[in-house]
């Protein structure tokens, strides 16, 4: 569809075509030649004398030389008008459309142009040239139709054409393809040619109303169903009206993809790159699937068929999960935290032969979108920086400052305080006039954790309001001083984000939340922290009675800073309300929280509140404002079906009953060409190694793909190592290095190959330590003489957790695999039972050295640890039974909550009575 349509100029000339071609022949005369005749007579040559003289850079500057070159520049101007009309003549008689521009000529060119089109009606009846005012809506690749069509000699008797709507290019965004996301990167580099051009749609689209009525607020965050703007150089787009509503774009075009020239490459069984083990004159094309359509097999089949099957957790979940989950970077990691509290205590259970129960579904992909999103660096240094920010303030014997609000990027971490003080402790540094004091990240990173164990949290009630390009902004709920007032129709999922980070942070020691009105699932992932109430009337006389004893002023902040971690003088507690309370309700709550004076309490009520000193407004693109800090963030929200998902997660993490381990193996080679090790750090040994910085994905698609015998499809692959989206030329041109990569086995067949079905699979050659591990196992089971060398066999491959080491952020598939889940519940089976054969021959010493191997991966496992202290206690050394009871004493988990098991701390008592005296805090 033509964009604009093409001019037509009547075939005879009228008088006012005459006078105006006239007057514009007069005027391009008088510019062109009268001109230049009255500066030569009145003003001389283009350059002067005094413009000649040697001197004049170092000699005073006259009046003379002032006009001189003020003459010099008139001549610059009626050159540049004197190209600019040679330029438009040359267009208009050669007809070559378009003229050329004229570097730094814009007015100038202009006039021109009208001034030469209209000389040229007193001589043709052609159309002439392209206004320049106008040529900025032809897309930039159709030039040349469009001076053809503009210039083409139009016939008397035609009758005149009915102008065109003008229109516009838009994409729609595709649904999840698998667990594929689209991204403006891919749909830069599949429209545009280049991913790095993303921000131009983003500009385009920003804040604009999209067809679920949301706005694009965050450049990484787009959802299927979009209807984006496009660039006028934009391909694989449809072209619309420019006045076409999205919804109704979305009606003509739904789930299409616009790839409408074949620029868009697709991953392809069978080609070159990618070998498949097949006869050459076999082919197998890859089927065209619907956008919401993945591949598996035929229930019952042979394995090799493929089949099409909708994918209703593809829809939408992971995106967001990805949208909210992810990006609540914080509470990501107090979730990360607090889970896996929650999966030591299921270890405390679990049964010989069992793996602790793991979340599916939704609550599978929450966790994947935790372990993508968490912040854990960031998550130490507030917590960390504050506690000595405390500690600090105590030992100068200073009173705490007020924080407003805190920023925390990659690079540091700023608090905004009031009153102003440039005195900010080391390593603080003070900026903006003392009114931010700044805790660079590498300083951070360097703060001694466990100097700071006990030192009490003076700012517990900091908490992320949202994010900015820059990177978190929290504020403090009790630097109110009164009632907060939460707006917006998204106020409910802003205030579940509020309690999830209030109940999982690091940077707190002990408190209260009571969440009025919404929530009652939350207080599974904090009992100890959250509890529900229906209505303000039932909390309000507990709130008041404790109103008077709890400490307020600046008392709050210097009775902390001067406390301890382990008790608190004045706990802080958090009301947060989805019901907005009565006259009264509100009168009674402005009173508690004493407008004007800090106390060791927060109050959030959705609603307008009359008695509110501060005003949060959720806006309906998502965005969070606060009045009286001037802030405007995307908003941290938490919407019911996203924190469903969460309790999901939670109540699963608490189930006890477990899973039996799966018992298929997979054949085992002897003589491996390439071998997969992960139990610890991730090794890939027989290819030679890979240039470093495309060295950790592609590790990482071996690693799955040796963990997945069975075979995934590439569409499918890509949604698992890049689940925030990838264009499908990318993910192709990994597979087809890694091709490269593995090569082939002894046999000349490659190690990575697709079958029939289009699967990607690892060759016979391929051997994990995993596999061989598990081959080790059930070798033992059935051979009685070597089962204590069988299991040693399996026990030291085991160098440490499972993939040790590995990036941060990648590998978040292991969150909804069995594999991490398996793995360490086999470990800690093997090591049991080679305990247990030393045991019984009476070989303390070797079984000590059994249950060392299997706690190297499986640390967390209470079954172990109590194998481990049965085993030195045998051998009779005290010594060493004190050393393994103060590491169970100190390993990680302890202090946070992970604690032991009752039927471990029954058994320390027993073998080793003095260890609570030993352990017992000092006054």
């Amino acid at each position: 569809m033509p964009t604009r349509q093409p001019m037509r100029i009547r075939p005879r000339r009228t008088a006012g075509d005459l006078l105006a071609g006239l007057g514009a022949l007069v005027a391009l005369l008088g510019l062109l030649g009268g001109v230049p005749y009255a500066l030569l007579r009145l003003a001389g040559p283009p350059i002067p004398p005094e413009l000649l003289d040697i001197d004049l850079l170092t000699s005073q500057v006259g009046t003379g030389t002032i006009v001189a070159i003020l003459v010099l520049l008139v001549w610059l101007a009626w050159l540049q008008l004197a190209v600019c009309v040679v330029v438009e003549v040359y267009a208009g008689l050669r007809r070559v459309g378009m003229p050329a521009r004229v570097p730094l000529s814009g007015g100038t060119q202009m006039l021109a142009n009208r001034l030469v089109s209209a000389v040229l009606l007193l001589f043709t009846v052609s159309a002439v040239v392209v206004p320049i005012a106008r040529a900025g809506g032809l897309p930039a690749d159709r030039p040349a139709a469009a001076s053809v069509a503009l210039s083409a000699p139009i016939a008397e008797e035609r009758a005149p054409l009915v102008p065109v709507e003008k229109a516009k290019k838009v994409y729609v965004v595709q649904p999840p393809h698998g667990r594929h996301h689209e991204s403006l990167w891919e749909i830069a580099d599949k429209c545009l040619g280049d991913g790095r051009r993303y921000p131009e749609i983003y500009r385009l689209n920003q804040h604009k109303e999209q067809p679920d009525g949301s706005r694009l607020h965050m450049a990484d965050l787009i959802r299927p169903g979009w209807v984006l703007d496009m660039p006028a150089d934009a391909r694989n787009v449809h072209i619309v009206p420019a006045t076409q509503p999205r919804d109704a774009t979305l009606k003509d075009h739904p789930d299409r993809p616009a790839e409408l020239d074949g620029h868009t490459q697709t991953f392809t069984p069978g080609r070159l790159d990618v070998p498949v083990e097949v006869r050459p004159e076999v082919s197998h094309p890859a089927e065209r699937r619907s956008p919401r359509e993945t591949v598996t097999e035929h229930p019952g089949g042979n394995g090799r068929e493929p089949a099409v099957v909708t994918d209703p957790a593809a829809q939408d979940t992971g995106l967001g999960m990805l949208d909210y989950l992810a990006g609540a970077s914080l509470a990501a990691a107090g979730l990360l935290a607090a889970l896996g509290r929650r999966r030591r205590q299921q270890l405390w259970y679990r049964a010989f032969g069992h793996r602790i129960v793991r979340p599916r579904d939704d609550a599978a992909q929450a966790e994947l979108a935790l372990r993508l999103g968490a912040d854990a660096p960031g998550s130490r240094m507030l917590d960390i920086g504050l506690r000595l920010l405390g500690r600090s303030l105590a030992a100068q014997n200073r009173v705490p400052p007020t924080i407003y609000a805190a920023h925390l990027s990659s690079r540091t971490l700023d608090l905004w305080i009031h009153p102003p003080d440039l005195n900010a402790p080391t390593p603080w540094a003070a900026h903006d006039g003392g009114q931010v004091w700044r805790l660079p990240a590498h300083e951070g990173r360097m703060l001694d954790e466990q100097g700071l164990a006990g030192a009490p949290a003076p700012y517990p009630g900091l908490v992320s309001l949202g994010s900015n390009d820059g990177g978190r902004v929290l504020v403090d709920l009790e630097a109110a001083h009164g009632l907060i007032s939460l707006t917006g129709a998204q106020s409910t999922a802003a205030l579940a984000a509020l309690a999830v980070e209030l109940a999982t942070n690091r940077w707190s020691d002990r408190m209260r939340i009571t969440l009025v009105g919404f929530g009652e699932e939350l207080t599974v992932i904090a009992p100890d922290r959250v509890r529900y109430a229906g209505s303000l009337a039932e909390v309000l006389p507990e709130l008041e009675a404790a109103a008077g004893e709890r400490g307020h002023g600046g008392d709050v902040l210097t009775g902390r800073i001067h406390g301890r971690a382990a008790d608190p003088i004045w706990p802080p507690h958090y009301v947060l309300s989805a019901v907005a309370p009565s006259a009264d309700e509100g009168r009674r709550l402005a009173l508690l929280a004493r407008k004007g004076v800090r106390t060791a309490a927060g109050y959030v009520v959705a609603g307008d509140v009359p008695h509110a000193t501060w005003n949060w407004k959720i806006t309906e693109d998502g965005r969070a404002t606060v009045d009286a800090l001037g802030f405007e963030v995307a908003a941290q929200l938490l919407p019911r079906r996203h924190y469903r998902a969460l309790v999901d997660l939670f109540n699963t993490a608490g189930r006890l009953d477990g899973e039996p381990l799966s018992d298929e193996l997979a054949p085992v080679t002897q003589t491996p060409s390439i071998e997969v090790r992960i139990l610890g750090p991730v090794e890939i040994t027989g290819p030679s190694p890979m240039e470093e910085g495309r060295a950790a994905i592609a590790v990482e698609l071996v690693v799955y793909l040796a963990t997945h015998p069975g075979g995934v499809h590439p569409v499918v692959l890509g949604g698992i190592l890049w689940p925030r989206g990838v264009q499908a030329v990318v993910r192709d041109a990994t597979i087809a290095r890694v091709v490269a990569w593995l090569g082939t086995d002894s046999a000349g067949r490659p190690n990575l190959f697709t079958d029939e079905s289009g699967r990607l699979r690892l060759g016979p050659e391929v051997r994990t330590d995993w596999m061989l591990f598990r081959d080790f196992v059930r070798r033992s089971h059935v051979d009685a003489p070597l089962r204590a060398v069988l299991l040693e066999k399996a026990l030291n491959l085991v160098r440490g957790p499972l993939l040790n080491g590995r990036p941060r952020g990648r590998y978040a598939w292991l969150a909804a695999d069995d594999l991490e889940y398996d793995v360490n519940a086999g470990v800690a089976d093997a090591a049991h039972r080679l305990c247990e054969v030393r045991l019984a021959n009476n070989e303390a010493s070797q079984a000590v050295a059994a249950v060392r191997a299997g706690l190297l991966l499986a640390g967390d496992d209470e079954g172990l640890w109590r194998d481990l202290l049965r085993a030195t206690h045998l051998t009779g050394d005290p010594g060493r039974m004190r050393a393994v009871v103060e590491a169970l004493h100190r390993r990680p988990g302890h202090a946070d909550g992970g604690g032991m098991a009752p039927e471990t701390e029954a058994l320390v008592d027993e073998l080793l009575p003095s260890w609570r005296m030993r352990s017992a805090p000092t006054a």
